[in-house]
């Protein structure tokens, strides 16, 4: 990360990112974790969150903190927010990272699909923040990051689902800007455009992907998870601290 911003503000702010155990989160976890917060984070995926976190304090930096947790559970999630402010300290950073993207036909989808998207990729943002702002509120201030999608913008079929609950989050962010303000906590929400993660590459990036992607986008180089990363420092350290109710978007040019 050598030539890059470094914020000290970030120095010892406590940050709970979920989702943080692969892909973009995992490099959350690692960007925060250089720039001395102290970092929480819970996925379902523990072989992968362990190694990192283990892979984080071997190459020297301070080792985050992993919570094994399932999203659909409300209360668990609400458990690893107090278990890191019992640990850490009041959570000044709130990373809504997690989601799932699986593609589904229209044809296909039950109500209790439709509700599973919407658990998944919505309900917890909202849970998750209801949980915080308590501490946020009480420290004099804090900063949301809530995950959306440039893929509802572009109109992108084949998962409805998904691309429904990636727009309601930007009017999730709106609302809590407008209600946490006053406390000086700002939300806003990040939308990437398409990252190459391991996963996307390995079901998505053919040839045909390949030439739509440089003919899209302004910018002719791939998006990683860092590109992301950076921006969520900015919006997590006191330099953003003007920014709120806003989405950013992150896709080099393509929407």
């Amino acid at each position: 990360m050598n030539g890059f911003a470094r914020y000290p503000s970030l120095e010892g702010r406590v940050v709970f990112i979920t989702g943080g155990g692969s892909g973009i989160g995992a490099s959350m976890v690692e960007h925060f974790c250089a720039q001395g917060s102290s970092v929480a984070f819970v996925d379902i995926k523990v072989e992968e969150s362990r190694a990192l976190a283990a892979g984080i304090e071997g190459a020297g930096g301070p080792k985050p903190l992993f919570i094994p947790c399932d999203l659909l559970d409300i209360e668990a999630l609400r458990r690893a927010i107090a278990q890191t402010a019992d640990g850490l300290g009041a959570i000044g950073v709130l990373v809504n990272n997690a989601a799932e993207d699986t593609r589904h036909d229209v044809g296909e989808v039950t109500v209790e699909y439709w509700d599973d998207r919407m658990a998944v990729n919505l309900r917890h943002q909202f849970f998750a923040a209801q949980a915080v702002v308590g501490q946020m509120k009480a420290a004099g201030g804090g900063s949301i990051i809530n995950f959306g999608s440039t893929s509802w913008m572009m109109g992108q079929g084949g998962m409805p689902g998904y691309t429904t609950a990636k727009a309601a989050v930007h009017g999730l962010t709106r609302g809590l800007a407008r209600d946490f303000g006053p406390d000086n906590i700002r939300v806003n929400t990040i939308s990437p455009g398409w990252v190459m993660t391991e996963r996307q590459i390995e079901m998505w990036l053919d040839e045909a992907a390949e030439k739509t992607l440089g003919e899209r986008q302004c910018l002719k180089e791939k998006l990683y998870p860092p590109d992301i990363a950076r921006m969520v420092l900015f919006l997590a350290a006191d330099d953003g601290r003007m920014c709120t109710a806003q989405n950013f978007i992150v896709d080099a040019g393509w929407v």
